[in-house]
């Protein structure tokens, strides 16, 4: 029922054993029964529902819409204005691989260390823990004034420049709690990261024929951040958080292109500067797959 700090609402697993992987596999497996399943049934995370969709990702009453970075860490539906400048809209900080970003708070113990290392429940911490690093650059709408609901592929489409010749990019969207959270004090301005993913700068066009970084030119990197099924509830935020380490769950990139990374001397990794464009030339955003109607299991 609960992960971390992370309460599902109800025992999830027993549910999906019982009434999803039980009938599942007596119909295929034993030739029993009959089995009445559409093609996806999602926990819808934040509401704490199951859901019922006829494909995947849904295609019916689904708009991709887009949070746009705007200046002043604020993120919205609305597109940048035309000004300023493409070339002045922009975040930046230095992304320095002898100093990562950590994936969760430090001290990190031993990985499966038998006094209780956190790794079973990384993906649930607060991610308030990197607030104020000078190499994460957030943005965060106003409280939601509605629920935005969403079902599908979220795809990160980020516009960015590099003093190197690789970097990797890590897009995390976070679901800001309320600093009030009644009955549960600890949630207050509780940041859960809904879905997140690294893009190695590199593989930005094709994995089997990797290519560097032209520095300091503006280059588009889109990828999918997975499919989610979560609700942002009224009166909580829409946070997205963009770094270029995330150590040691991914290894260090040298931010110096070299043919085999495994093969970098530590005369390769170098500190460089990202900055990350806000202008309406240069738009980078997260696209939402936002859900106007939803169908909960019977």
């Amino acid at each position: 029922q609960k992960l971390g700090n992370i309460d599902f609402g109800s025992p999830t697993s027993k549910y999906f054993r019982d009434s999803i992987q039980a009938p599942f596999f007596a119909f295929y497996l034993k030739d029993r029964g009959a089995l009445r399943q559409p093609e996806a049934i999602t926990f819808e995370g934040g509401a704490n529902q199951w859901r019922h969709y006829d494909s995947w990702p849904p295609k019916m009453n689904v708009t991709a819409r887009s949070l746009f970075f705007q200046d002043n860490g604020r993120l919205s539906f609305e597109p940048p204005a035309t000004s300023p400048a493409a070339s002045t809209a922009f975040d930046s900080y230095v992304s320095d691989p002898a100093h990562p970003v950590p994936y969760r708070q430090r001290p990190i113990q031993a990985t499966y260390d038998e006094r209780g290392s956190g790794w079973y429940t990384w993906l649930t911490e607060d991610q308030r823990f990197v607030d104020g690093r000078p190499d994460v650059l957030t943005w965060q709408t106003e409280p939601l004034t509605q629920e935005v609901t969403i079902a599908g592929d979220v795809i990160a489409d980020i516009f960015a420049a590099t003093t190197g010749s690789d970097a990797d990019w890590i897009v995390k969207l976070i679901d800001v709690y309320p600093q009030d959270v009644p009955n549960d004090a600890k949630m207050g301005g509780y940041e859960f990261m809904v879905s997140n993913e690294v893009l190695r700068g590199r593989f930005r066009k094709s994995y089997e024929h990797p290519e560097p970084i032209t520095p300091n030119q503006t280059t588009e990197f889109k990828y999918s951040l997975h499919g989610q099924s979560y609700r942002f509830q009224k009166g909580h935020r829409i946070m997205v958080q963009v770094q270029s380490t995330w150590f040691p769950i991914i290894d260090r990139n040298p931010q110096t292109y070299v043919a085999n990374i495994f093969e970098a001397k530590a005369s390769d990794y170098r500190p460089a500067t990202v900055k990350v464009y806000r202008s309406a030339q240069a738009a980078s955003h997260v696209v939402l797959p936002v859900v106007s109607d939803v169908r909960p299991v019977p």
